[in-house]
């Protein structure tokens, strides 16, 4: 059961990866950002309101905590699909997807501010990595560095802090209901949400596009199956090993960025690259403050 709990967490990851390279697929067609998301989101959506039928015991739907902090972690999940596109958009799909995976710095920094977390040098030391990271992937030290836009940069960071919010969400939800309900609300929000902000003749052509199946496969691997499968194997996988084979989604981002997108990075930003996934990892790997149900660092 174990092994098959940290396959899930592993495809769950894969999937997101994959959806980070869909969606740059989408938009170097001409889609918008928020076109996008507000689709992944939506099919999203269709997948975890079935799984909510299938198993609708315990869901919680009574409880006004529940909708209160699933609507908060709806607002994150929006937030964070929403930029990381723009982020996308902006740069490449493996700047975007790192500068993401720092989402468990954020959730540091808050419950440090919140003092549900102790700040220690250690703790401060390795969020000082994370951003010598950042330095390096984005070249912020180059002036004349190109691929890499001020806007993409500051999309990636808040795709991390709305995933930061997603957390936080989640977590305080997860006492007053199911994970299947809290998602059907978290993305029934995130639709709303998204739907006004998103070119409107886009919006129906998606119906008629030849590209169809791409936001069919975005809907389901990036935000419908992932999310079941990744709550699923957490239920037996210790949160520091869910943490690490999460490290699979950005990998896998940035596989897809080179090999399908044709994008590059040079050596600094994968040595940034690299500082970034294994500090950030070590942060998760040792966090004892978040419980497993919404130790969520990957979107």
């Amino acid at each position: 059961m174990v092994g098959a709990s940290t396959a899930f967490v592993a495809l769950a990851a894969l999937c997101w990866g994959l959806s980070g390279g869909i969606g740059g697929i989408l938009m170097a067609d001409g889609w918008d950002a928020f076109v996008v998301s507000f689709y992944r989101g939506l099919i999203g959506l269709l997948v975890v309101l079935a799984w909510l039928m299938w198993r609708p015991r315990g869901s919680g739907l009574a409880s006004p905590q529940l909708w209160f902090w699933s609507t908060i972690a709806g607002l994150g999940v929006a937030g964070n699909f929403a930029f990381y596109f723009a982020s996308i958009a902006q740069g490449s799909v493996a700047v975007a997807a790192t500068l993401m995976y720092c989402a468990p710095v954020f959730v540091y920094l808050v419950s440090f501010a919140l003092k549900l977390e102790s700040p220690t040098a250690p703790k401060w030391a390795a969020i000082a990595v994370v951003m010598l990271g950042i330095a390096l992937l984005t070249q912020i030290y180059d002036i004349g560095a190109s691929g890499v836009t001020p806007i993409g940069v500051g999309a990636g960071l808040l795709a991390g802090l709305s995933y930061a919010v997603f957390i936080f969400g989640f977590k305080y939800a997860a006492p007053h209901g199911s994970p299947q309900a809290i998602l059907s609300i978290a993305f029934a929000v995130l639709a709303a949400v998204l739907f006004w902000p998103g070119d409107a003749d886009q919006m129906a052509t998606v119906l008629t596009t030849p590209h169809w199946p791409l936001f069919v496969a975005l809907g389901v691997l990036g935000a419908g199956l992932s999310f079941v499968l990744y709550i699923i194997g957490l239920r037996h996988t210790a949160p520091a090993v869910a943490s690490i084979v999460a490290m699979v989604e950005p990998v896998t981002a940035s596989l897809f960025g080179v090999m399908v997108l044709h994008e590059s990075l040079v050596g600094p930003q994968i040595l940034g690259m690299g500082l970034i996934l294994v500090t950030v990892t070590a942060l998760s790997v040792h966090s004892r403050s978040v419980p497993p149900p919404a130790d969520l660092t990957t979107p």
